[in-house]
């Protein structure tokens, strides 16, 4: 089983909910492809199973559902407020089904269209959020509907959306909620130097880290000398879950290692350029870079561990500054192989990022030929992108972003 989710926005770019993007890979393969009732049945079991906020942060699971399905009592095992009910676009609703919906609704659950590109004045539209894909159907050519939508008090997704332009618009447009992968490219607009330099005392202490024989004591002057690197790193260390408590910055230090150092300063140089972006492209570098470590550990790459998770922990640096890739990573100190997949798209540790993008965003025929080139086994994916959630939610309330 694969399963990974795409992020649904407000208006405000915060989080509302995630679309899970699933298949049965061994069913795949044999069949060409999977029925939507299989598919569904798998992803509410691992749903039930890994517990829905661990996959959704606490927010909402958008999950597709077929006809047959929406029939079926298996819907109720997921909590109202947890889910989302999204109808295929091939549904076709009938009485039966309207009376079915209606039931569910006065359960608490939210229905939602998927991909609405019918005549919207005779739908029988029983849903509460209606999903326009404006790559089908461009948004310029559906006002009539999307006023209409709005005048009936729906809460209106505009799906695959490529831009900030497009988003931009689609704010403009009425939407309330938005989909797609604008949010990790940067901006055709600004595309300026001026964005945010990175602090030196984040490339000090990088740079003393990478001699061959990095010192404590050089690292603790260069904090000792932030008061806000200083009191981050004490905060970190008191809620370790140790009943011991810290009082000096080398201390602190020696507990956590130059391995510790290096990953909490990388994430915090990332969290603060990330200040006027979306959490979610933070979660998405923390996501990226746990994934590829654990791939690293299993697979024998664990001679570039270190390489590989700081690649796909910088691999959305250039949507974080909204410059091109190369200059996003001018005056960081990056190995020649990590330059080289995240600038040319070329090298020995591209195919790594590939296969962890794919999956992200559920290209699971790309992430199937990326395994078989890598000689990764498929059947851990699923538990490593799992894991990765985790640590991510672990990570960001013990970092406090």
């Amino acid at each position: 089983m694969f399963i990974a989710r795409q992020p649904i926005f407000n208006s405000s770019m915060g989080v509302y909910g995630y679309e899970l993007l699933y298949r049965d890979s061994e069913t795949a393969k044999i069949l060409g492809e999977v029925s939507a009732k299989e598919a569904t049945s798998e992803v509410l079991g691992s749903l039930f199973e890994i517990g829905i906020d661990n996959i959704t942060d606490g927010t909402r699971a958008f999950v597709n559902f077929d006809q047959e399905f929406l029939l079926s009592k298996s819907i109720e095992m997921i909590k109202p407020e947890k889910l989302v009910i999204d109808i295929l676009e091939d549904v076709k609703i009938d009485e039966t089904l309207m009376e079915r919906l209606g039931e569910l609704k006065d359960k608490g659950y939210r229905i939602a269209v998927d991909d609405f590109v019918e005549d919207y004045d005779n739908y029988p539209l029983v849903s509460d959020i209606v999903k326009f894909d404006i790559m089908a159907t461009p948004i310029i050519s559906i006002r009539y509907e999307i006023k209409n939508a709005i005048r009936q008090g729906k809460t209106i997704l505009a799906e695959k959306i490529e831009t900030k332009e497009e988003f931009q618009l689609a704010k403009e447009m009425g939407f309330n909620l938005f989909q797609g992968y604008f949010f990790k490219n940067p901006s055709a607009i600004i595309q300026s130097n001026n964005k945010k330099s990175i602090k030196m005392n984040y490339l000090r202490i990088l740079s003393e880290l990478r001699e061959d024989e990095p010192s404590y004591d050089t690292i603790s002057e260069i904090i000792e000398s932030d008061v806000n690197l200083a009191y981050r790193l004490l905060r970190i260390i008191n809620n370790s879950r140790l009943e011991v408590t810290f009082h000096s910055i080398k201390k602190s230090l020696l507990f956590m290692g130059f391995k510790e150092i290096e990953r909490w300063i990388q994430l915090l140089m990332i969290q603060d350029l990330a200040t006027d972006k979306p959490l979610e492209l933070m979660n998405v570098s923390i996501i990226r870079s746990k994934f590829g470590g654990l791939l690293a550990n299993d697979y024998n790459l664990k001679s570039q561990y270190n390489e590989i998770v700081t690649m796909l922990l910088f691999s959305t640096l250039d949507a974080i500054l909204d410059l091109p890739m190369k200059n996003a990573l001018e005056g960081i100190l990056l190995s020649e192989n990590i330059r080289e997949a995240l600038i040319n798209k070329t090298g020995e540790l591209r195919p790594i990022l590939d296969i962890v993008v794919a999956y992200e965003k559920g290209e699971w025929d790309e992430v199937e030929k990326l395994s078989e080139t890598l000689e990764i086994g498929e059947g851990r994916l699923e538990s490593y992108y799992i894991e990765a959630l985790k640590y991510c939610k672990e990570i960001t309330e013990t970092f406090y972003f």
